[in-house]
């Protein structure tokens, strides 16, 4: 969400976000709601002085006047009724469309539609060249028993799995890996539930537009988080933080949910798109500097850029294009890991700097040294997530007959172990 000063005086670079960004969304019907909203507010405010002062009029007034009073009185409230009646659509309407428009993306982001208008900045590590007939992750995963791709549909539908075993652990082992570099680097960790409440999705931005693709419990009134972002984000609601507090460094670990609406016929081999899985998100809060969060935003990447490499993952970093870095992105990093049963790169982080985007929305604040309140900014990171992880980890680590290389980080988990499978 942005400030609506800003939007006012600056419409015309509003507008352009909203182009390059691909938001439905008319900046002009806003500003007449506003526009309108003020106009109506004003005339309430002049209603409710009058009110007053008539009061004030009707102790002091003769009793042959009281009446007059009284009923100019009744003639106000009427009124006062009468534009409240007007205020509350204007409102809805008004926080409705403020809560479509984007944030202004860094100007250095470069243009584009789509993923495709993507850009690569970096590739690290040397792709795998098998003199073997290489097999994919479920080929790898069914070989030895690590898996269960065929009885679990018939209890939740599909896209959705079971690993068994060393399947089982090695996902562990990772997760667990991820979790240990974040609290080296002071990150404290932090299990958070799956279950939110709508206005933390609102906060994050999930909502209004990410509807389909999240599970609702209507009983409950609740939904299932996709990320561990959301609960985060809304940790802090309402409260005003002192500056000595931040930055606050979270490693969130959560179940997360996502119905992938709309993917139908896309990646449904395995584990490329599944419905539920396991995360640690990276989320740091901040202080309302654009130094300062540009470089946390970068630390964040270079912590998923350690993972990968210690993990020994071969990878690319691509910086997102306006049309696919989302509403309150500010600036977007992806990270790609390479899939060689695909011969492509595949998404396994992405990092985002929101600015006080996010913030706004859920009035997250804190007071600096001068004693004047600020909105924070926020930012996020995958760390790890599982099982799209395992996805490249097992493809790249295979060996000749089947079994997969450990890199040295994950062999404590296995009892020193050098690699898996019989």
């Amino acid at each position: 969400m942005l400030d609506i000063k800003f939007i006012r005086t600056n419409s015309d670079a509003v507008k352009k976000a909203i182009k390059d960004k691909q938001v439905s969304l008319d900046l002009d019907q806003l500003l007449k709601v506003d526009n309108d909203l003020k106009l109506v507010r004003q005339e309430l405010e002049e209603l409710q002085m009058q009110r007053n002062s008539n009061a004030k009029e009707i102790k002091s007034a003769p009793k042959e006047e009281k009446q007059n009073y009284i009923l100019r009185g009744k003639e106000i409230g009427q009124a006062i009724s009468s534009i409240k009646e007007k205020v509350t659509p204007l409102e809805e309407s008004f926080n409705d469309l403020m809560l479509l428009v984007p944030s202004i993306p860094d100007k250095d982001t470069p243009y584009g539609e789509s993923d495709a208008d993507n850009v690569v900045i970096k590739t690290v590590g040397e792709k795998p060249n098998f003199d073997f007939e290489a097999l994919d992750h479920v080929d790898l995963l069914l070989k030895h028993g690590w898996a269960d791709f065929q009885r679990i549909p018939n209890v939740s539908g599909s896209r959705n799995y079971s690993l068994i075993n060393e399947g089982l652990m090695l996902e562990q082992a990772i997760l667990q890996f991820a979790m240990n570099l974040l609290m080296e680097k002071g990150f404290d960790i932090m299990s958070v539930p799956s279950l939110v409440r709508e206005n933390a999705l609102v906060g994050t931005g999930h909502f209004p537009t990410g509807k389909d693709q999240v599970y609702y419990l209507p009983e409950d009134d609740l939904y299932l988080s996709g990320t561990a972002e959301v609960p985060i984000n809304s940790l802090y609601r309402g409260e005003i933080l002192d500056i000595d507090q931040l930055p606050l460094k979270i490693g969130g670990y959560s179940p997360c949910f996502r119905r992938e609406a709309g993917s139908a016929g896309r990646d449904v081999r395995g584990l490329i798109r599944v419905h539920q899985f396991v995360k640690v998100e990276q989320f740091v809060l901040c202080e309302n500097n654009a130094e300062e969060s540009k470089k946390w935003h970068e630390l964040m990447l270079s912590i998923s850029e350690e993972i990968l490499t210690k993990l020994e993952l071969p990878y690319q970093v691509i910086e997102c294009c306006t049309g696919d870095m989302g509403l309150g992105k500010f600036k977007m990093y992806d990270i790609e890991s390479w899939v060689p049963s695909e011969e492509k790169y595949r998404e396994t982080h992405s990092c985002s700097a929101l600015h006080d985007w996010q913030a706004r929305r859920t009035n997250l604040r804190y007071r600096d040294k001068e004693g004047n309140v600020h909105f924070c900014h926020t930012l996020n990171n995958t760390a790890v997530a599982s099982p799209r992880i395992l996805v490249p980890f097992l493809e790249n680590h295979q060996t000749k007959d089947g079994r997969i290389n450990l890199p040295e980080v994950l062999r404590p988990f296995f009892g020193g172990k050098e690699i898996l499978g019989r």
